[in-house]
């Protein structure tokens, strides 16, 4: 994704403020981010290969809401033919996905949820002036 492209350009720039770096406070500086951006690269070691994963959605807001994170984050999400529409595909380094995307897409997940939940019980309430508890539901016996 993103990251290491952004590192590498960071570290591209600080080498050059070094090699043109005007004065000895101007080259200190830029070499000690130099070294620090090498030792953050050396410390991710190989990159994790890109690997396909197909995502389940429960409703056509998360899709939407999937979609564009994924789609925030530099992520091109896709479907295949005849797969549903609540069905996305992604390819992506598994780590650095579900540390992103995923991690912000359960936070508003949670808060789509909740608000829908809000929402639904107040119209119940006020606009039906009834309860729509399930819990109270009659039981009958099977076949009868």
């Amino acid at each position: 994704m993103a990251g290491n492209e952004d590192i590498r350009i960071k570290l591209a720039k600080l080498e050059a403020l070094f090699a043109r770096g005007a004065t000895a406070g101007e080259r200190a500086a830029a070499g000690a981010a130099l070294d620090r951006l090498q030792a953050r690269i050396a410390t991710e070691g190989p990159s994790e290969p890109e690997t396909e994963v197909q995502y389940s959605m429960p409703d056509s807001w998360s899709v939407r809401i999937f979609v564009a994170l994924c789609r925030k984050h530099g992520v091109r999400p896709y479907r295949y033919p005849r797969q549903r529409r609540t069905t996305i595909m992604v390819r992506s380094r598994t780590s650095e996905f579900e540390r992103t995307v995923l991690a912000e897409f359960q936070t508003l997940h949670r808060e789509l949820v909740a608000y829908f939940n809000e929402t639904v019980d107040h119209l119940i309430a006020d606009a039906m002036k009834s309860d729509g508890d399930d819990d109270t539901l009659e039981l009958r016996p099977i076949g009868r």
